[in-house]
């Protein structure tokens, strides 16, 4: 009888739902630590900075409320526009470049898997990422100057016409500085590109040559659709290293001239720290993190979803 009881409790449970797991509580307390130290050194200044961008302070006296006034001034002050602009500029400098080169070198070192030296040759060109970027920044700020290693080239090929203050014209502050920026991302897109490649099956590539198909071909179909999800990531790190970019900028123009190579973040700091416009810097810098966040979002819809 007990047992027919039980069969009949057994087939009044609704199929798929088990009993309900307790929460392992315990869990939390794990995570505590990591997420005290996010609130306060990450929150909690991110919630003050969006509430001090309301405000008209100088960051001594007390502050007087402006509502979005700060914000409407983004869109209406030239400056922070043309700011704003550079970055997006920077954009091809710092992250279409060193896609475009890191995609070029990989289709043509996966065609000499053995040549000498590949490895040393891996390393000289991912040696930026691990320099310290004020070093970097100091190193081209003498190759740039008057009397450089660039302009003293330029001499001494013929090309004296061509020689300028390259981080002092107008014309071509921002693309030198753009440069560096694409000189430091290429190894890290390299290096990345080449883990990818490594993954993807090397059959394909025996296929595809026995078909007679080129490097040109052979790229495009097997190499660029296998990388697409190291695409996505170097795009998003460069994206971002342009958008947020400020000690090159500090280092080596300081936004100069004029305004020519003037950023969000050099802004920001400038107007907090220089100009006393504390309200504005921050809500230059609260719309800099909204725009590097959409960019993102933006950026990871090329990321390939994983099939179930």
């Amino acid at each position: 009888m007990a047992v027919l009881q039980r069969a009949r409790g057994a087939a009044r449970q609704v199929p798929g739902r088990g009993p309900r797991p307790r929460r392992q509580w315990k869990a939390y307390l794990y995570l505590a630590p990591a997420l005290a130290v996010l609130g306060v050194f990450l929150l909690y200044p991110l919630g003050q900075s969006v509430w001090i961008s309301f405000f008209d302070w100088n960051g001594l006296t007390l502050a007087t409320w402006v509502g979005g006034d700060n914000y409407v001034e983004i869109v209406t002050d030239p400056r922070i526009r043309a700011a704003f602009g550079h970055a997006f500029v920077l954009i091809a400098f710092f992250s279409v470049l060193p896609v475009v080169f890191g995609l070029l070198l990989t289709a043509v070192m996966g065609r000499a898997v053995r040549m000498r030296g590949l490895g040393f040759f891996r390393t000289v060109v991912f040696l930026p990422q691990v320099v310290a970027s004020v070093v970097v920044a100091t190193s081209w700020l003498a190759i740039y100057a008057p009397d450089g290693l660039l302009n003293q080239v330029l001499r001494a090929i013929g090309l004296e016409v061509a020689t300028r203050s390259w981080l002092g014209d107008f014309g071509t502050a921002l693309p030198a500085v753009g440069l560096v920026g694409s000189w430091v991302g290429t190894g890290l897109c390299l290096v990345l590109f080449l883990t990818g490649a490594a993954q993807i099956d090397r059959e394909l590539y025996e296929a595809a040559r026995l078909e007679g198909a080129g490097l040109i071909r052979e790229f495009f179909a097997i190499t660029l659709p296998g990388l697409r999800g190291q695409v996505a990531v170097a795009l998003t790190l460069t994206v971002v290293a342009a958008l947020k970019t400020f000690d090159l900028v500090y280092v080596t123009t300081r936004g100069g001239p004029g305004n020519a190579t003037t950023v969000p973040a050099y802004l920001a700091y400038e107007r907090a720290f220089l100009t006393n416009q504390v309200g504005s810097a921050c809500a230059i810098g609260i719309t800099l993190a909204l725009v590097i966040l959409l960019v993102s979002l933006l950026i990871s819809r090329v990321q390939p979803r994983e099939e179930d």
